[in-house]
């Protein structure tokens, strides 16, 4: 597929997914979700690619919003379609992604866009990001999955005076709450996000997507994560990856896992 809205650089086994729409602050419309359902989908089904780094060009956003002038005159069928799509198709896709997905937030990260950092598997903070879903200032609420994320990762009460209010937090403070890992320099941004990812490449990557689904499925309502963690911890056994991380632990070397 050829891409209008993003780019993508792979080196050392990581692929860098850059969203590239400067002008919009990098804002998410239908063309930009479809391109980034692609990239991730080529990148999920390439052996290759280890770790998925997300982010947004430029330092002024990661990604500022959905793309309001799409929606505006929508319909109540409409809507509910706009977000049942976009769920289906990008932000449920990349939570269940096997492929583990770094979010690199440089600055705006609002509305979809902090709905999207939040479907990453984690997310790291320059300090001059400002997060927020401020939906309801617009008459409207999050619709790709943030009232169930953000309440994840924050808390119940945290997750409803930011949603309620409408209002900004910044890098330390999403720290804080939890709904950051790390919070540093715009420059140390992506050098950590690359240290991060070469620590997870040294591991099984088959082990790694395991162990995303038995996560998940503990914050769905329709598993029982202890079970798929059982099943999914079975299911290790029989891999390449799990008779090279034995053998080489009992052997005393550092294991060079096979990827199956």
């Amino acid at each position: 597929m050829e891409y209008h809205n993003i780019y993508i650089e792979e080196e050392n086994n990581v692929a860098i997914i850059t969203i590239d729409r400067p002008k919009k602050l990098n804002a998410l419309n239908k063309a930009t979700i479809e391109e980034l359902h692609e990239a991730f989908k080529e990148l999920d089904e390439d052996p290759n690619t280890k770790v998925i780094i997300l982010t947004g060009s430029g330092e002024k956003a990661f990604v500022a919003g959905a793309d309001i002038s799409e929606f505006a005159h929508f319909t109540v069928e409409n809507g509910g379609k706009l977000a049942a799509k976009g769920q289906k198709m990008l932000f449920d896709f990349v939570e269940s992604l096997s492929t583990p997905v770094i979010a690199a937030v440089n600055g705006f990260a609002l509305g979809g866009g902090l709905e999207l950092a939040m479907a990453c598997h984690f997310r790291v903070a320059s300090d001059n990001a400002k997060m927020g879903l401020p939906e309801v200032s617009l008459g409207v609420i999050p619709g790709y999955g943030g009232t169930q994320r953000l309440p994840q990762l924050v808390g119940k009460g945290r997750a409803l005076e930011m949603i309620m209010t409408a209002g900004m937090i910044d890098a330390q403070k999403a720290m804080g709450y939890g709904l950051v890992n790390y919070a540093v320099p715009q420059e140390e941004l992506m050098p950590l996000c690359q240290k991060l990812a070469s620590k997870i490449m040294n591991n099984s990557s088959v082990a790694i997507a395991q162990a995303i689904k038995a996560i998940n499925a503990g914050y769905s309502y329709n598993n029982d994560g202890y079970a798929v963690e059982i099943d999914a911890f079975g299911a290790c056994f029989g891999t390449n990856d799990f008779k090279e991380g034995t053998t080489a632990f009992l052997e005393k070397r550092k294991a060079d896992f096979p990827g199956s």
